[in-house]
Parts: C-alpha cells; structure tokens; sequence
C-alpha cells in the first residue's frame, strides 16, 4: 500500500492531510475500529473523496497515524542524540513521548490489523534511536546497569495507560507516572530485577 506521495503536496492537500489524520485518530479512539469514514472526513473539515484520494482503505488511514506518530517519535529522539546530559536527554524524550495525545490512540491501533513493510521499518528506526538514548544513559551511570533499551520501550506507554483506568483523569496525570518510572529507571536504591530484559525490541 502507498502512505505516502510520489511528489511533495500542495500546502492545501498538506493541510487536508494533516487533518484527516488528528481526526481520524481521534474517531478510532472514541469509537474503535468501527469508526466511520464519513465521521472522520466530517469531523476534519473535508468531503469524504478528499478522505479517499489520500487514503484509499481504512487500513491505509491507520497504518498513515501510526507512521506519522512513529516517525514524529523519532525525529525528537535523534535531535537528542547528541545531548551532553544523556539522562536528561531519555527523560526528555520519554516526556515528549507522554504528552502526545495521540499516544493512547496509537497504542489502540496497533492492535487492529497487520500493517505495512513502512510501518516496520519505522518502528524498527524508532526502536533503535531508543535503546541508543539509553546506552548513552547508562554508560553516563544516570540509567541502572541491568535496565535496557527493550525495557524502556515497553515502558514508554505506561504512564498514559495507567492514566486511563480513572475516567475523570487530570489530563498531566501520565506526568505522575513518568516521574515514578524515570526514578525507577536510576541507580540509587535499585535492587536487582528478578526477570532478564526481552531481547526482541
């Protein structure tokens, strides 16, 4: 499937395009996979033959949110790569990760279908960008010896899942919960971990 035009779009289309996507992550979070397609071109300004002529299936509208929340992820992370303050680099980007509001509905669409070979090689970028933030991390002694780049995958939608159990959530509720996994993440006081790290992110 093509996410992504042979040639750069008008400012216009750009905008279109850019709306189609906030709105639609928006409508599959409210309303899951039956999310309906006029809803969507309804609730981003636009006829629903714009929605169609940039994404022709519903499966090319999700794979398209999660590659632009992807490859959004790991255009901060690389600007931080080079950051002096290594633990302050992770913990920036982990921040970054959190506040995204499309961060519970990115989570929820990975589980509705298989995606693209694009969407792989994304997620594949964006995995090792992390593991490479936290390498820095620990070889500064900022980041536990036993914790890994895999760990801190898994962890980096934690704080807004555990935000969502409450219905009424303050919406810096996640920032709670990062600040108690970034401590977790330190040195002092840790005790050893009772599991190995998985070895397949």
């Amino acid at each position: 499937m093509t996410l992504t035009p042979s040639r750069p779009l008008r400012a216009d289309a750009a905008r279109n395009r850019e709306a189609l996507l906030a709105a639609a992550a928006d409508e599959f979070a409210e309303h899951g996979a039956d999310a309906s397609v006029a809803d969507i071109a309804r609730r981003a300004g636009v006829g629903k033959g714009t929605l169609f002529r940039h994404f022709p299936t519903k499966d090319d509208l999700i794979s398209a949110i999660i590659l632009h929340r992807l490859n959004g992820l790991s255009e901060a992370g690389e600007r931080l790569l080079d950051r002096p303050d290594a633990g302050g680099a992770l913990l920036e980007f982990l921040t970054v990760a959190g506040h995204s509001r499309q961060q519970r509905d990115v989570s929820f669409l990975h589980n509705l279908g298989e995606t693209g070979t694009e969407v792989a090689q994304a997620r594949a970028r964006l995995f090792e960008i992390v593991h490479i933030l936290v390498d820095r991390a620990r070889d500064q002694g900022v980041v536990r010896a036993d914790v890994t780049g895999a760990d801190v995958v898994l962890l980096m939608c934690a704080p807004n899942h555990v935000a969502e159990y409450l219905p009424d959530a303050s919406p810096d509720l996640w920032r709670r919960y990062l600040a108690i996994i970034f401590d977790g993440l330190r040195p002092a006081g840790a005790h050893p971990l009772p599991h190995p790290a998985p070895t397949v992110l």
